[in-house]
């Protein structure tokens, strides 16, 4: 029977538990709890090993140390404070009848109470559940220790961003490094208050519930007034809710509303107030409820407490949305006038539009506007090869074997012949899953198939008569077309394919490339990767990764041999950097040397930038974005740099305190990589969005959202059948910009007003020497429509001649693959450019066909694109592809050509038939096609004359 009551007057007598033995097991109780941890921890030990050979196999060894060493730190703090205030909270709740030597609960045994030792028992359950608490809550912090490392190293002063234009809120006047680097330090160690608060209070609930049971602990009495524990936590939790409270005074200036980001009329004028009301009558209520604890009042003190708050709260809702709906709305543009100012200017400087320099552009459609004689840089340099069509192309041309794979295309510019010529680079690497299922193994997969081999390069506009690549490198050993292009180290090692480990330096040779009836062979020459060293470093190495049944007992393996882990280069540079946001698209580049070496944008975010409206970068809701670093990774041996861009962002300033051996400055990046250093996409793409909107400057027209741009649209590649349209993607373009001497590698996008389809201007991110980094806008005259890339596809579409062609060849064993239509600005005009490609169903390999060029009031194609721009800029008659005559826009002669007699258009006619059956005979149905055109053509003559 659990001690329930009993009658005075044959209350049996009370018999202690005997006590306890001496301690003698307690150092195997210690043993056992040692070896539990070691058991439970023992992996993680294994991986920071691991980590740290690897980190100093790459000459980082510090910056392993350096976060190890602040997340050991974040984590014993918050430990400490955690278990040393919930194990103290219980010491200072506990019943004294529940302490050891106390009255606590007792069994009643033959007549007789036998109290029970509880005190030992719950003393010992509040220690464990206090230390795992404690452990879980560390953890927790541990994991987000880049916002401390920011507390701890972000400059408060933000001597970076004094010299922005705005370098403190307009509301609080707090400076920005407060909200980039305090504010989320304040704000994770004000919920970690909470949660210490909320706890102890549910311990105090539970103590005072089992206390004032009654005849549930012997000597407990339900007295009069709240228990001093209870009202003292509860003093707490008000305490910790006021500082998360007046937390949210800043939280303010960082809400998203539906016309404009921060702190509205409302929230200044009436919330922030409520704000502070409400937290100091936490504090009153906190201090309240711990005099009614040392008083012995009453429980409603405990709610009286909090009333006062919680009465403020309700009101200044009330008062809030009286003051929104009857003072705001009514005249709202002129009430949120300052403030909308406050998001325009904020949000600019966020994400560096007020860095941006807009110009006019007249965007005239004449030819003469174009002056094609001084811009054959910008004509020399038009991409024609769609780098999905291209892909494809040499997934047919270049990959030789079935292992290997072309998983991206990268568009550069090199200096060929004296002079800058755009080019696209494709990176042939190895893809395991696509071996053989009989040689799937651990020998061929470790040791043998262990990298790519080489790259491709064509000219952007480079084909051959077949209309296939003009390829500059090309096939395995790698061939190069021209004498200043080689490719001296051509193993891939590290790509975007390389997702397993491999094992180098091995006495297995390394497969290098097929070489007709036998293959290339070769060895790892190179410095990087883990050394595997003696038995026990590589048992190590193999339990953590996961090689254990076979690393340790391969007699290929030695001391000497190397492990490459890490090899994807997204992977290996966000495990070194892991604080740092990384473009999604790293790019290859070959140095002057013939290496190889990728090159990878990374930036900076936050999401506590006041008055900025937040947006979407690679998944994170963002609103303050800075490329200020460029990766390198070598694609031989795996040696990665950090080179830092933007110096003035305080983010990397701070991170660059932290680490100060892995950041380096730009201007010691090797001159051949600083030479194809480009503008980001993943920046352009987003400051595009952004400026749509937050171009406008003046708050009645951002209010009512009169000028609104968004990126053009264009039939989506993917999606030519549906018909669906999608976002113009940035297109990369080596041209001469207005008012400049030499042409540079500049990055592009156009723009149209919202929800129409005609342009309306351009953003320009420049890449090239001094002008790195900046962005130019070219607005367009709003006074004349200028014609946007959906009305130039519906021209293509609405033209006889060339819409019967393209049927024709989806009609003929074939298909038509169109390529994304690209705007280049040239001269004081626009040229839109669309290349048009024959796909045979039987074969993946498509070939280009037709160039098609347009100006506002013209559209040409042929099938080279000299010939479109002769056609297009010249006087002669535009060339046009076997059996079609020229578009009704296209330049014609001004004599008029002879009429041919009916014995010539009759021979034409039977030369026409003959090389259509040949060409069908022989398989080539796309010139078939074009021939059947032709013969049409004549016997359409032919009948005309017959009238």
């Amino acid at each position: 029977m659990l001690g329930g009551p009993v009658r005075d007057d044959d209350s049996p007598d009370i018999i202690d538990m005997p006590p306890r033995g001496p301690r003698r097991r307690r150092p195997i109780l210690w043993l056992a709890i040692v070896a539990l941890v070691l058991f439970v921890g023992g992996n993680t030990l294994l991986s920071y090993y691991v980590e740290s050979v690897w980190f100093a196999s790459l000459g980082y060894g510090d910056v392993f140390w350096t976060t190890l060493g602040f997340q050991c730190a974040v984590f014993a703090a918050f430990a400490a404070a955690t278990l040393g205030i919930l194990f103290g909270g219980f010491f200072a709740l506990e019943p004294v009848q529940l302490r050891p030597g106390g009255s606590g609960p007792f069994i009643v045994v033959n007549g007789q109470r036998v109290q029970l030792p509880m005190g030992r028992v719950l003393r010992f359950l509040a220690f464990a559940g206090s230390a795992i608490v404690a452990l879980v809550v560390a953890g927790e912090m541990a994991s987000g220790w880049p916002t401390f490392a920011l507390w701890w190293y972000g400059r408060p002063s933000a001597t970076l961003l004094a010299g922005a234009d705005h370098a403190v809120d307009p509301i609080l006047r707090r400076p920005i490094a407060f909200y980039l680097f305090a504010l989320p330090a304040w704000e994770a160690i004000a919920g970690w208050l909470i949660t210490i608060a909320v706890l102890l209070l549910v311990l105090a609930v539970l103590f005072t519930a089992v206390s004032r049971r009654p005849g549930m602990i012997a000597g407990s009495r339900g007295g009069p007034g709240v228990p001093r524990g209870l009202a003292l936590t509860w003093a707490l939790f008000l305490v910790a809710l006021a500082a998360q409270v007046w937390l949210g005074r800043y939280e303010l200036l960082l809400d998203d509303h539906t016309v404009f980001a921060g702190a509205t009329y409302t929230d200044v004028h009436v919330r922030l107030t409520a704000i502070s009301v409400v937290a100091a009558l936490l504090v009153v209520g906190a201090l309240t409820a711990a005099s009614a604890g040392v008083t012995r009042r009453s429980f409603v003190w405990l709610a009286a407490a909090a009333a006062p708050a919680a009465v403020a709260y309700l009101l200044a809702g009330a008062v809030a949305s009286y003051v929104s709906g009857f003072i705001v709305k009514p005249n709202e543009l002129v009430r949120e006038r300052p403030y909308i100012e406050h998001n325009i200017a904020f949000t600019r400087q966020a994400y560096g539009l007020n860095r941006i320099v807009a110009q006019q552009f007249p965007a005239e459609g004449t030819v003469a506007a174009a002056d094609p004689a001084t811009n054959t840089a910008t004509l020399q340099n038009v991409r024609l090869w769609d780098w999905r069509v291209l892909q494809d192309t040499l997934r047919q041309l270049q990959e030789i074997r079935t292992y290997y794979d072309f998983p991206d295309i990268d568009i550069d510019r090199y200096t060929i012949d004296g002079a800058p010529r755009q080019v696209m680079l494709a990176t042939r690497e190895l893809n395991l899953d696509k071996l053989p299922v009989s040689s799937r193994n651990w020998i061929n997969e470790k040791l043998i198939y262990t990298h790519g081999y080489g790259v491709t390069m064509n000219y952007v506009n480079g084909f051959t008569p077949e209309g296939l690549p003009q390829l500059l490198l090309k096939d395995m050993p790698v061939q190069s077309a021209n004498a200043g292009i080689t490719v001296t180290r051509p193993e891939i090692y590290f790509g975007e394919m390389t997702d397993a480990d491999v094992y180098v330096n091995t006495r297995q040779q390394e497969f290098n490339y097929p070489q007709g009836e036998t293959n290339s062979l070769t060895s790892y020459e190179g410095s990087g990767g883990i050394v595997l060293g003696g038995y026990l470093r590589r048992l190590l190495i193999a339990m953590d990764r996961g090689d254990i049944a076979k690393l340790p007992f391969s007699d290929d393996v030695g001391p000497e041999s190397r492990l490459l882990m890490r090899r994807n280069v997204r992977a290996r540079a966000a495990a070194l950097a892991p604080f740092l946001t990384f473009d999604d698209d790293p790019y290859m580049v070959l140095r002057a040397d013939g290496r190889l070496a990728w090159v990878m944008d990374a930036f900076t975010v936050s999401d506590r930038y006041p008055y900025s409206r937040p947006y979407s970068v690679e998944r994170q809701r963002v609103n303050y974005v800075r490329n200020s670093v460029k990766v390198v990774i070598d694609a031989y041996d795996g040696s990665t740099a950090f080179y830092v861009f933007d110096s003035t962002d305080p983010i990397i300033d701070a991170y660059r305190a932290l680490f100060p051996v892995l950041f380096k400055d730009a201007a010691s990046m090797p001159v051949d990589l600083r030479a194809h250093v480009r503008y980001p996409e993943l920046l352009l793409a987003l400051q595009a969005d952004v400026y749509g909107l937050y171009h406008m400057t003046n708050p009645e027209v951002f209010y009512n959202r009169e000028d609104l741009w968004t990126v053009a649209t264009d039939v989506a590649t993917s999606q030519q059948a549906a018909k669906e349209t999608a976002p113009m993607d940035p297109n990369f373009i080596v041209m001469k910009l207005p008012g400049e001497v030499r042409p540079e590698f500049v990055e592009m996008l156009p723009f149209s007003p919202a929800n129409r389809n005609n342009l309306i201007g351009w953003i320009a991110g420049r890449s090239d020497g001094e002008h790195y980094g900046t962005a130019i806008v070219y607005d367009f005259p709003k006074t004349r429509l200028v014609a946007g890339p959906l009305q130039i596809e519906a021209r293509i579409d609405q033209n006889a001649q060339l819409s019967g062609q393209l049927s024709l060849w989806n009609q003929q064993g074939s298909h038509v693959r169109r390529g994304g239509l690209l705007v280049i600005p040239i001269g004081r005009a626009l040229l839109y450019v669309e290349s048009i490609y024959l796909q045979a169903d039987r074969s993946p390999m498509p070939e280009l066909r037709l160039v098609v060029l347009a100006m506002q009031d013209r559209l040409v194609y042929a099938p080279t694109f000299d010939e479109a721009v002769a056609a297009l800029f010249g006087e002669a008659k535009p060339a046009t592809p076997p059996g079609a005559v020229a578009s009704p826009g296209a330049a014609t002669t001004s004599a008029a050509a002879p009429v041919p007699d009916q014995q010539a258009l009759i021979a034409e006619a039977a030369a026409d038939l003959a090389d259509y059956q040949r060409l069908t005979a022989e398989g080539k149905l796309g010139e078939a096609g074009q021939k059947l055109e032709a013969l049409k053509r004549v016997l359409e003559q032919l009948n005309g004359r017959r009238r």
